[in-house]
């Protein structure tokens, strides 16, 4: 049997993100499935769907375990607080 996955252009959060590292500015999100992500190139982060960007970050690490997504990245430019 398959496994799908997806290949993703934009990170999209829902504001499901952990900071794990303040100092570098590395997050930790886990998606559901399997998505691939371009690796240390510059992608869009975003809060939601339709929403403004918050800023641009390079994925650092991908984990797929247990049909999960677990990425690392680090924030590189930020627009917006909000």
């Amino acid at each position: 049997m398959s496994t799908p996955f997806s290949m993703e252009w934009k990170m999209i959060t829902e504001g499901r993100e952990k900071r794990i590292n303040a100092e570098d500015n590395i997050f930790e999100i886990t998606f559901d499935g399997y998505k691939i992500f371009p690796m240390e190139e510059m992608i869009e982060i975003k809060r939601h769907l339709d929403a403004d960007l918050i800023g641009s970050g390079k994925v650092v690490e991908l984990i797929f375990k247990n049909q999960q997504t677990t990425c690392k990245y680090q924030l590189i430019s930020l627009y917006s607080v909000n």
